[in-house]
C-alpha cells in the first residue's frame, strides 16, 4: 500500500503542521477521520494535502508513506511509528520520528530540531542536516534513545544523542556543541569535528574522527587504538568526574584554553 500525501498551497505557509496522525499503522485503515492541527485550528488532513492511495495492505509493515511539498514545518510526522515506512521528499519540521519502535523514516532534506527524539527502534535516516538535540531525551527525560539507528549524512547540531542510553547514531558531517553530553550507553560515531563531546557520560562509546576541540580534563587517556581504515585514535575513558566507564575515541583534540 503505498500514500502520497502532497502539500497544498497556504495562505500562510509558516504556521506549523502538528501532524501525529501521519503513520502508516493510521493511513492504512483511510484518511477521513484523521486531523492536523495547523497553529490552533483542527484541519481534516486532505485539507491539508493532497492524497492519493495505491493498493491496499494486510500489516502495517506492507504501508509506505510519501510526503511531498513544502513539509518543512510539519512536526511530529512518524510519532510512536510502529513498522512501515515513511519517506520524506524534502525538508521536515520538530519531532520528526518521537518516540519511534519500529520501521523506517527517509528525509531527503533537512530535518529540524528533536529528530528521532527518544527513539526506541527501527531505523530513521536523514539526508541533509538535522536540526539541535538530534537522537536525545526531551526536557527532564534522564535517558534518550534506547535503540535504532539514528544516520544523518549532513551536519548535526549542539547536544546530539544527549542522554543515549542504546542504539546507534551516525553523523557523517559536523556536530556542534557537546554531543554525548551524559551518555549512558549505545555508540555516537561523528566523521567531522565537534566541541566538548561526552561531558558527564557514564557509559557507551563514542567516536569523533574529525577534531574535537574543547576536550574536557576530566577524561583519562588510555592509549592508542585503531579505528575505521587504519586511523590511528586516542581513546579516552570518562567522564572520571562522574566515575564514568565510557570510551571516547579521537582523531585529534584540542583541550579547553
Amino acid at each position: 500500500m503505498r500514500v502520497v500525501l502532497t502539500m497544498k498551497k497556504r495562505t500562510n505557509p509558516h504556521i506549523p503542521i502538528e501532524a501525529e496522525t501521519i503513520n502508516p499503522a493510521f493511513l492504512r485503515w483511510g484518511s477521513d477521520d484523521l486531523t492536523v492541527w495547523e497553529g490552533n485550528k483542527e484541519r481534516r488532513l486532505d485539507e491539508v494535502f493532497e492524497i492519493e492511495v495505491e493498493g491496499t495492505a494486510s500489516s502495517v509493515n506492507e504501508v509506505e508513506v510519501v510526503l511531498r511539498g513544502d513539509t518543512s514545518r510539519v512536526k511530529r510526522v512518524g510519532e510512536y511509528m510502529d513498522g512501515g515506512r515513511i519517506v520524506i521528499e524534502g525538508d521536515i519540521g520538530m519531532h520528526c520520528a518521537n518516540f519511534m519502535a519500529a520501521g523506517t523514516i527517509e528525509v531527503m532534506g533537512n530535518a529540524g530540531g528533536w529528530f528521532a527524539r527518544e527513539l526506541r527502534g527501527g531505523t530513521v535516516v536523514c539526508h541533509g542536516d538535522a536540526g539541535h538535540y538530534c537522537a536525545a531525551g526531551y526536557r527532564g527525560e534522564k535517558k534518550g534513545m534506547k535503540g535504532g539507528k539514528v544516520e544523518v549524512f549532513g551536519n548535526a547540531g549542539d547536544f546530539t544523542a544527549e542522554h543515549l542510553f542504546g542504539g546507534e547514531v551516525i553523523v557523517h558531517g559536523n556536530c556542534g556543541d557537546m554531543p554525548g553530553v551524559e551518555m549512558q550507553g549505545g555508540t555516537l560515531t561523528i566523521h567531522g569535528d565537534c566541541s566538548r563531546p561526552c561531558g558527564n557520560m557514564t557509559d557507551g562509546r563514542c567516536v569523533v574522527l574529525g577534531c574535537a576541540s574543547g576536550m574536557l580534563p576530566t577524561f583519562e587517556k588510555q592509549g592508542e587504538a585503531e579505528g575505521p581504515d587504519g586511523l590511528p585514535l586516542t581513546r579516552f575513558t570518562g567522564d572520571v568526574a562522574n566515575r564514568g566507564k565510557g570510551n571516547l575515541l579521537v582523531r585529534r583534540y584540542q583541550y579547553l584554553e
